[in-house]
């Protein structure tokens, strides 16, 4: 049925389970997967050397902490036997990043942890999950 999943991560406790319960419903369809990561946008302009060097150390940072992220995925797929890929994306709206990158990569579902944010939290925080089921063409997988 499906062939290629998606498996957005953000580093959390949730989104890990979210990522192992991804790897094994991709091996019981026989699927690959391609494990996304966003990095947040350098917060500040810069106008001067200094700037551009605080600069590099953040996006240097923000790469380090993204490859972490992924090398987890990457790690339990391989021992699951489960053809991984990894994607990354430099944006302040992840929920467009994770359509697009499901787009980009053909993917056919996309299977993500939810928060379950609710309420005024819900309303104030957002949720990119939700955001990800208004917005997106395929189906998704929600994981609590």
């Amino acid at each position: 049925m499906f062939k290629h999943v998606l498996v957005p991560t953000d580093g959390s406790d949730l989104s890990g389970k979210a990522a192992a319960a991804a790897i094994e419903f991709a091996k019981v369809m026989g699927a690959k997967i391609t494990a996304f990561t966003c990095m947040n946008e350098y917060p500040f302009l810069t106008s001067s050397d200094s700037g551009h060097q605080t600069r590099k150390a953040f996006e240097e940072h923000a790469t380090i902490e993204a490859r972490a992220r992924l090398d987890l995925v990457v790690t339990s797929a391989q021992a699951a036997g489960v053809a991984c890929s990894t994607d990354t994306a430099i944006t302040t709206t992840p929920y467009k990043a994770i359509i697009e990158a499901a787009n980009r990569h053909g993917c056919d579902v996309i299977f993500m942890a939810s928060h379950g944010r609710r309420g005024l939290e819900g309303l104030l925080v957002g949720s990119e999950t939700q955001k990800v089921l208004t917005h997106c063409a395929i189906p998704v997988l929600v994981y609590r």
